[in-house]
């Protein structure tokens, strides 16, 4: 008797089916999981086009050594190990994997002058200067760092799975959460005046200057595009809250950031099916 699956379908089906050469069972699993892929990619390389290549290299491993997920885990949980481990032994060292320091980029804030923006999509534009911003703060930490808050803070990973994922122990994992905070929020409360008023640094008068360099396009708003929520509406809220305590402004504004659709999904897909790894091993 023929199986009927959908995308809704248990991962366990699907995984099962899918080695098995069922082809759809294939494709409604990797879309499952792609968006939440990418947009964890988006937020460790800042970049769609960047973030695009790891969501593909990652459902591309993942199917291609599917038939070694022993299902111990979630099946998302897998996938984001396979995520982690693309994303830190890149050979082709991108731009992202560099670290900036914190020093450097504050000068580089500094060196921006004060000018203001006044075009008819203000608001946006602006808003866009922010999200650049923070997602650039993010560079400053180490490709390890950015993991673990990425998973940690901004998507709310329970230390049970994100120890798990990072292939460390839970109390290392709390232990390296807890440095990234403060080494990124130490910087925001010095720097930023979303969170201190006290400091100088505005959004609306830094847009003109990012603009002039390259850093936001008015006619391309890349991290406002096909918007699905904001983090914070998707998120599973740790009961950890303790290891949070006086932080939790910070991460309500980074958990303000959109939570996007990546473009083109369907074709996306198809595009990662049609991959010669997964022809050969699917035979599809």
């Amino acid at each position: 008797m023929k199986t009927e699956i959908t995308i809704n379908t248990d991962d366990s089906i699907l995984c099962s089916l899918s080695v098995s050469g069922n082809k759809l069972a294939l494709e409604y699993l990797l879309t499952k999981h792609q968006t939440w892929i990418y947009n964890i990619a988006l937020n460790l390389t800042t970049n769609a086009d960047d973030a695009n290549d790891l969501t593909q290299e990652t459902l591309i491993k993942a199917a291609i050594n599917l038939h070694k997920f022993e299902q111990r885990s979630e099946f998302r949980t897998w996938v984001y190990r396979i995520l982690k481990n693309q994303f830190l032994n890149s050979k082709r060292k991108k731009e992202y994997y560099h670290t900036i320091p914190w020093v450097e980029y504050a000068q580089g804030l500094d060196s921006i002058e004060d000018e203001e923006f006044e075009e008819d999509n203000k608001k946006e534009v602006i808003e866009e200067a922010k999200l650049t911003c923070m997602k650039g703060m993010l560079l400053c930490l180490t490709p390890e760092q950015r993991l673990v808050y990425v998973l940690g803070e901004l998507f709310e990973l329970p230390h049970t799975i994100g120890s798990e994922v990072m292939e460390i122990s839970k109390a290392n994992f709390r232990k390296r959460l807890s440095r990234t905070r403060e080494q990124l929020y130490g910087f925001m409360n010095n720097k930023c005046g979303l969170i201190n008023t006290s400091n100088p640094c505005r959004c609306a008068r830094k847009t003109v200057g990012f603009i002039k360099k390259g850093y936001v396009n008015p006619e391309n708003l890349q991290f406002q595009k096909d918007i699905i929520s904001k983090i914070d509406n998707l998120v599973s809220k740790k009961v950890e809250l303790f290891d949070n305590l006086g932080h939790s402004k910070y991460q309500k504004l980074y958990q303000s950031q959109y939570f996007q659709e990546q473009k083109d999904k369907p074709q996306f897909i198809k595009n990662v099916l049609s991959s010669k790894a997964i022809q050969d091993v699917f035979e599809l």
